[in-house]
């Protein structure tokens, strides 16, 4: 078992900030339009992360909000960059369809290589780095050709895994990335919201994960950003948090219970920007 957090690393993210956040759809089992949002509220929160990110040291890129689309606050959907190569987004849902090629032409002008997805793919939603690979998810929202497609731009092998619980519709809902270091990577998952197949995959390649158990599932526990020692998470994940400091690493609780009413945490709203290895 892996006791020690590997150390933090800078990072770089982007953000969006939730100013025209609000509940209008309904297009996963944690919204409900007859909840009353606070937007004022979502985006206090949203500071207080962005916040705790450069206290830690990371760079943090924003991008301006657009109006009619309240759910840019989830960045993390918007893209998948590694290698300073950008896959865009191409959502399932039409409400969040032109999502995608406003992230991408953000990364456009800021002179990143963009791809244009031709498959649906939700960003670092269904696809996260843990060392050399990207293990992605699928079963609710990211096409399974999308994970061929993403493999074949980044040369990176591609390990599929399906969602079966609509409740952790993105993989980043089900599975955290603890270290992305390809000596020391660690994950935290929830097994229930996965298949057997991909229960079993998930043993032989992290036979040392941490386990999240129910609550913190359901406090979208495992929605986390590490930096390899410094892991932000859900307060409601107590149990998670605990597991999570025996192995080293330093926890962070940040509330973001405003912006779960549109299911998401901390990691929805942070977009990982991986420059090229110099």
């Amino acid at each position: 078992m892996t006791s020690t957090a590997p150390g933090a690393t800078p990072r770089h993210y982007l953000m969006c900030e939730p100013t025209y956040y609000t509940v209008s759809y309904e297009i996963n089992p944690w919204m409900h339009q007859e909840l009353a949002t606070d937007t004022q509220r979502a985006v206090d929160q949203w500071r207080r992360l962005r916040d705790v990110f450069v206290d830690l040291g990371h760079t943090i890129d924003l991008i301006d909000p657009v109006p009619g689309l309240p759910d840019m606050v989830y960045a993390a959907n918007g893209a998948t960059v590694v290698d300073g190569i950008v896959y865009s987004a191409r959502f399932r849902y039409p409400q969040r369809q032109p999502e995608g090629p406003v992230y991408e032409k953000w990364f456009a002008d800021h002179g990143y290589v963009t791809h244009t997805a031709q498959r649906v793919n939700e960003g670092e939603g269904d696809m996260l780095v843990v060392g050399s690979v990207l293990l992605a998810g699928t079963g609710f929202r990211s096409e399974r050709a999308a994970h061929a497609e993403a493999q074949e731009l980044f040369g990176h092998p591609v390990i599929s895994l399906e969602l079966v619980d609509p409740h952790y519709y993105h993989l980043d809902t089900a599975l955290a990335v603890l270290s992305s270091s390809a000596d020391e990577p660690q994950i935290a998952y929830y097994p229930p919201a996965f298949s057997a197949g991909s229960q079993n995959v998930l043993r032989q390649l992290f036979p040392d994960a941490v386990l999240a158990d129910e609550q913190d599932a359901a406090a979208l526990g495992l929605n986390i950003v590490s930096d390899g020692q410094h892991v932000v998470h859900a307060p409601g994940a107590t149990h998670l948090a605990a597991a999570v400091r025996e192995r080293g690493y330093e926890t962070i609780a940040v509330d973001t219970t405003e912006l779960l009413k549109g299911g998401g945490g901390a990691k929805c709203c942070t977009l990982e920007i991986r420059e090229p290895i110099s």
